[in-house]
Parts: C-alpha cells; structure tokens; sequence
C-alpha cells in the first residue's frame, strides 16, 4: 500500500537536455507505455561511502514497483516537483530529495546528511523496462556522500543492505 500511494506523487518532466517542462505522477512516469512515447523525468543516485571506503549496498524490497529484490546502489529516487526540490543551482534541489529520500529508505537522520555533504558528480541518461509494465527513463544525478551515518531502513523499502569493501566491479559500474 505505501508503495502504491508513493506512485502519486509528482515527479519532474524534463526534456532530453534536463531543462523542467511540467510534471507528472511517478506512476505515469514508469509505465513503458508512456516511457516508449517519450516520457523522460529526473532521478538521483546516491553513493554512500563510511570513512573505511565501505560503500552501502541495499536490496530493494519485493514491495517495490520497479526492479523489486534487485541490488542497487545506497539510494535511488526523484526530486519532486515542489519549490524546494525545483531548485537547480548546484543541484541543490536534487540534494535536498537525496537528504529526504535517505530519512525515508534508510532512517538516516537527516542532519547527518545535510546537502552540504552531498556531492553532484555528473548526470546520466538512462532506459531500462523493469517488466512488461513498468521502467525507467530518465536523467540521473549522481550523488556520492562519505561519512558515518546511522541506518534504521524501512523494510518496505529495503529487503537487505551491507557494507563492501574491496571488491572488482564492472566496467559500467566503476
């Protein structure tokens, strides 16, 4: 159910080169029917990495609409079409949703991650259908933090998550 109601929220409409033109519901943004006539919204990504250089690995849970019980990095969500997350100098308002989003997955107190601490590297491009029904198409903003946090995940969102250390990864990945 709260995956459901999550699906009403507004996310940000962009086109191909990030500029805002308009909003729609996160449920509309992930059908493949509306993903295939062009649909294209922004996203974050973030990576957490402790001061051991762990970084923090999270298993979405079965709960979750789109790519359920796969692994992913520390946090992806949207920034949500509200004055605060609109915000776009220095990506600000991505950050911000980055700082809302942790509370919310992984019960990280949101002042041990102010936006201050939260790095914008870059920005992608990125398709992929979860199913016959949902996917992704989006912009993702690529978010790294680095420090101690205390986790307390929300079981709704978050099926497991662990700590890695030294590991080799997939060139697409790195």
């Amino acid at each position: 159910m709260q995956q459901v109601q999550l699906l009403a929220k507004m996310c940000i409409l962009i086109d191909e080169n990030d500029n805002k033109i308009g909003a729609e519901t996160k449920k509309n943004c992930h059908l493949n029917e509306n993903i295939d006539k062009g649909l294209l919204h922004r996203t974050f990504s973030v990576f957490l990495f402790n001061t051991e250089k762990k970084f923090l690995l999270q298993q979405r849970s079965a709960a979750k609409i789109t790519f359920p019980g796969c692994f992913t990095n520390t946090c992806c969500s949207h920034p949500l079409s509200n004055p605060i997350e609109l915000e776009e100098d220095n990506a600000i308002g991505v950050r911000q949703a980055a700082q809302r989003r942790l509370k919310a997955e992984l019960g990280i107190p949101m002042e041990q991650v102010p936006p201050e601490d939260i790095s914008y590297l870059t920005r992608i491009h990125s398709k992929a259908q979860s199913d016959g029904i949902w996917g992704e198409r989006e912009i993702d903003y690529i978010l790294f933090v680095r420090k101690n946090v205390t986790l307390d995940p929300d079981p709704n969102e978050i099926k497991s998550y662990c700590y890695i250390g030294s590991f080799k990864f997939t060139f697409w990945f790195a």
